[in-house]
């Protein structure tokens, strides 16, 4: 009658016994974390099971087939293991919804058999092969979530990849296929997609309109992506450090975009720039983009909140110019800069500190620039009282020594500032809106 069977941190727990299959009441195995090396074949009786764990196991090196018996299986997850390959019955766990499976950098090196021999079979040490997903896997028609990071994919994606109809949520980084599927496009739930550190990915095919985050960092060797007008839902879009891509067609029409990163990317920028429009600015939280200015109407120092009469505060707009010393970060690559921190001053007393999470970060010690766009509803915005100061300043000491602030801008934005929807290019600059005047800085750059 036992139900659920937890047995996480049993660290010298290397085996299951053949019984377990007996154990017809059972819903849940969680087996984190131990010494484990194979599953037993009777583990295919457990009709009823729906969660199996096995993070960190990293003894297991195979799945048994029988695991394609399990019909009740929901979630599957195995991130840490040295499993390589999955059994073709693997297609049959038709009530799968989430499979975690990822793995992570081993002292630096990707998790797969060609970088790692020691991965291989005794029999396959001279004749490596490529890992694949099996042909049945198409047929996991309710996967919603799947997580393959650094699984070591090459070759070609199949194109059966369209019939996983509900997947919602698909990471493949850090993978060596050289190619995906125009059927991509047929994932009409997918709402993100994390294909980072690909770094034998040449082209992006078409995208589901369902996207609403797409990451493509460190994608060194992607030269083109196909037009993203139809994606228009897409919320963000990180490209930090694709240095050969030269244009992204379609960014100009993304309306609902928060979050663009553009770090590293010099040879698309000259194309970029003018893509990157007025009613982009308006909603962008986050924008990093190669420069090394700020807006000269920006203020460089201190900025004290006073009020204009019958005007309310709408936001606060926060610009850093940043670099890198790339000879300090060694090969690991940094997921943000927490090392910039805005400041709320009362009585020249910090009140309220929040760190610039500056994402995008480049693999250059170029000059970035970094554009935070706080709205009405941040605690920093709502607490403004008159007289109040902001200002931005570099943790001391930073958790990164590399870091240099460079230079640094305020802007406080009111009431009526932002608000003019149509076209503004005749109006005088003192007459345009901000994000109209911050497009045309952009532009300039």
């Amino acid at each position: 009658m036992l139900e659920k069977l937890d047995m996480r941190y049993c660290h010298l727990l290397k085996t299951l016994p053949e019984s377990i299959g007996n154990m017809s009441s059972l819903t849940d195995l969680f087996l984190d974390n131990t010494m484990i090396t194979t599953l037993p074949e009777s583990i295919g009786m457990l009709e009823r099971l729906r969660t199996l764990r096995l993070s960190q196991c990293a003894q297991l090196r195979q799945l048994p087939t029988s695991l394609g018996k399990l019909k009740s299986l929901v979630y599957l997850v195995m991130p840490g293991t040295c499993v390589t390959e999955l059994p073709q019955e693997f297609g049959m766990l038709t009530s799968l919804t989430s499979l975690k499976m990822r793995k992570e950098l081993n002292r630096g090196q990707p998790l797969n058999v060609e970088d790692n021999p020691e991965l291989a079979e005794p029999n396959q040490s001279n004749a490596l092969k490529h890992i694949v997903l099996p042909e049945s896997f198409a047929n996991l028609c309710s996967l919603k979530e799947m997580d393959a990071h650094a699984w070591g994919f090459s070759g070609s994606i199949s194109n059966n990849f369209e019939r996983l109809s509900s997947l919602e949520d698909l990471n493949l980084g850090r993978n060596d296929f050289s190619s995906l599927p125009s059927s991509l496009s047929g994932l009409v739930l997918l709402k993100k997609l994390n294909l980072s550190h690909c770094n034998k990915l040449t082209y992006l095919p078409p995208l589901p309109s369902t996207l609403r985050e797409l990451n493509m960092a460190n994608c060194t060797a992607l030269e083109s992506i196909y037009d993203l007008t139809k994606v228009e839902d897409l919320e963000e879009l990180n490209v930090t450090n694709c240095s050969n891509l030269v244009d992204i067609p379609g960014l100009q029409v993304l309306k609902s975009l928060r979050r663009l990163f553009l770090g590293g990317c010099k040879a698309c920028f000259p194309a970029v720039k003018k893509r990157i429009e007025k009613v982009a600015l308006k909603h962008l939280y986050n924008l990093c983009v190669p420069g090394s200015e700020i807006p000269r109407w920006f203020s460089q120092e201190v900025s004290h909140f006073a009020a204009p009469k019958n005007r309310e505060i709408r936001g606060i707009i926060f610009a850093v110019v940043v670099s890198l010393d790339s000879v300090n970060r060694g090969n690991i690559p940094l997921p943000a800069i927490v090392d910039i921190k805005g400041r709320l001053l009362r009585i020249e007393d910090p009140i309220h500190t929040t760190v610039l999470n500056l994402m995008g970060v480049p693999d250059t010690s170029e000059d970035q620039l970094y554009l935070i766009r706080f709205p009405e509803f941040k605690s920093m915005v709502q607490m403004l009282k008159e007289g109040d100061g902001i200002d931005i300043v570099l943790r001391d000491p930073p958790c990164f020594p590399g870091v240099s602030l460079k230079k640094r801008g305020i802007y406080l934005v009111f009431e009526n500032d932002d608000d003019y929807d149509d076209n503004e290019e005749w109006l005088d600059e003192s007459q345009q809106s901000v994000s109209q005047k911050l497009a045309k800085f952009i532009s300039s750059l």
